[in-house]
C-alpha cells in the first residue's frame, strides 16, 4: 500500500508539472498573440497600438498583484526626435511634434534591501517606414520577436517570481518605449526620480527571445559586468548552447543601465532574416523555447541573490561610437559573431552586397583598404565613401577568401 501511494503521489507531482508548464506556455502564446497582433499596428510610440501594449502590460501587472510607483503604473514622458545628426534628443519640451510615450512599471516589494530590474521594450516600428528593411513598403510590421516575445517572457517573470516565498531581493519590471528610436524609455528611466542608484542591485534585459533554434543557441551579454556572472551563468545551464559574453553595452536597453555603473545580463536568442520586417510574426515564434529561458532566468536570479550586493566592473567594449556614413551595401550584420571580420547574417536582395555577388554567412574582413576586424570597423569603413563609388571588398566563404568589386 506504501508504494501505492508513492506511485500516486509521483504521478500527480508529474502530472501537475506538465499542466503547469502547458499552462505556461500557453500563456506566453496569447501574450504574444495580441501584442504582436495587427490590432496594435506594430506599436509604434505614441501611438493608440503602443498605448493598448501599455494597457495590456499594466493590467498584468495588477493582476500578479505588483505594487504601483507612485499612483499609477505609468511613466510618462514626452521626446522630439533630432533634425539633424549633430543633435540628440529632446524629452518634456513644449514642441508641435513631440511624441508622448510611457514606460510601464511595477514592482514585487519583498521589504528587501536590494532590488532587480528586470526589463524589455514592448514598442515596434508600427508600418516600418525608414526604419523597416523593407524600404518602400507600407505594411504593419508586427514585431512578433522583436519584442513582443521579450515583453511576454517578461510577464511570465512576475508571474513567476511573484509566487516565490524564498526571495532576497525586490524586483521591479519595467515594459519600455521607444527602444526602436534610440533607446529613449531607458534614458529616461535612468535619469528620472524614480532611479535610485544605491537601491538596485543589477539589471536583466529580455529583448529577441523568442527564436530559440534547435541548437539552443542562447547569447548572453553583459557577463563581465560583474565578477559573479559568468560562472552562475555556466553553473546553472542544463540545455543551452551558450555565448557568453562580456560586454556590458548593446543595441538595447540594458546599455543605459550598464552606463550608471550598474551590472547587467542582457538575453538574446539571434537576429534573423524576419528582423525590422513584417515577416516577424507569431508562426514563427519558439514558445517552448520562451518557457525555458525563462525557467533559466529564474534560476539565475536565485542563485545571484545568494551574493548579496553585487560589484560592478567596467568591460572593455567592442562597440564604439558608430561613425556616420552615407551608403550601405544593404547587409544586416550577425551581432552575436565574435570571430574576425563581419559576418553578413543576411544580404538583402537588391542590394549593393547582393549585386556584388555576396551571400548570406559571408565575412567581410576588408573594404578597400580598411581592415574590418568586426562590425564597428565595418560601419568605420563605409563612412569613407560616397553614393556611387565603386571599391572591392575582400570576405571569408567557407575558409576561401574572395573579392568582390561593388558599386555603391
Amino acid at each position: 500500500m506504501k508504494i501505492f501511494y508513492q506511485s500516486l503521489f509521483f504521478i500527480l507531482i508529474t502530472s501537475f508539472t506538465v499542466y503547469s508548464q502547458s499552462e505556461d506556455i500557453y500563456q506566453i502564446k496569447f501574450d504574444i498573440e495580441y501584442l504582436a497582433s495587427d490590432e496594435l499596428e506594430g506599436r509604434f510610440p505614441g501611438t493608440n497600438g503602443e498605448d493598448l501594449a501599455a494597457d495590456f502590460i499594466a493590467d498584468k501587472f495588477n493582476e500578479y498583484g505588483l505594487s504601483k510607483i507612485g499612483n499609477s503604473y505609468f511613466q510618462n514622458f514626452s521626446f522630439t526626435l533630432p533634425s539633424s545628426p549633430h543633435e540628440d534628443v529632446k524629452f518634456n519640451q513644449e514642441d508641435n511634434n513631440k511624441i508622448e510615450a510611457k514606460n510601464v512599471v511595477g514592482l514585487i516589494d519583498n521589504k528587501k534591501e536590494t532590488t532587480i530590474i528586470i526589463g524589455a521594450h514592448y514598442d515596434h516600428i508600427g508600418y516600418g517606414g525608414q526604419y523597416s528593411l523593407d524600404r518602400g513598403i507600407n505594411e504593419i510590421h508586427n514585431g512578433a520577436d522583436d519584442n513582443a516575445s521579450g515583453t511576454a517572457m517578461l510577464l511570465n517573470l512576475v508571474k513567476k517570481l511573484s509566487k516565490r516565498n524564498n526571495s532576497n531581493s525586490n524586483y521591479l519590471f519595467i515594459g519600455f518605449s521607444a527602444e526602436e528610436l534610440g533607446l529613449l524609455g531607458s534614458r529616461y528611466f535612468v535619469n528620472s526620480n524614480l532611479y535610485d542608484e544605491g537601491k538596485y542591485n543589477m539589471m536583466i534585459n529580455l529583448d529577441m527571445v523568442g527564436r530559440l533554434n534547435e541548437k539552443k543557441e542562447l547569447s548572453v551579454f553583459g557577463a563581465g559586468t560583474s565578477s559573479i556572472f559568468r560562472q552562475v551563468l555556466n553553473s546553472l545551464n542544463g540545455s543551452f548552447n551558450l555565448n557568453i559574453i562580456n560586454d556590458g553595452t548593446g543595441p538595447s536597453d540594458h546599455t543605459s543601465f550598464y552606463n550608471k555603473d550598474l551590472p547587467v545580463l542582457f538575453f538574446h536568442t539571434g537576429s534573423h532574416e524576419n528582423y525590422h520586417r513584417p515577416s516577424d510574426d507569431v508562426e514563427l515564434i519558439n514558445y517552448e523555447g520562451i518557457h525555458e529561458i525563462s525557467n533559466y532566468i529564474v534560476n539565475v536570479i536565485g542563485e545571484i541573490e545568494t551574493y548579496g550586493k553585487l560589484d560592478f566592473k567596467e568591460t572593455v567594449s567592442n562597440q564604439p561610437t558608430v561613425a556616420r556614413f552615407k551608403v550601405s551595401l544593404r547587409v544586416m550584420p550577425d551581432y552575436v559573431f565574435d570571430g574576425q571580420g563581419m559576418k553578413a547574417d543576411q544580404v538583402i536582395k537588391g542590394g549593393p552586397a547582393d549585386k556584388a555577388g555576396l551571400i548570406d554567412g559571408d565575412i567581410i574582413i576588408g573594404i578597400a583598404d580598411f581592415k574590418v576586424n568586426d562590425v564597428y570597423d565595418y560601419m568605420e569603413a563605409l563612412s569613407n565613401f560616397n553614393e556611387g563609388d565603386s571599391t572591392v571588398i575582400y570576405v571569408v566563404r567557407e575558409e576561401q577568401r574572395l573579392e568582390f568589386q561593388v558599386r555603391f
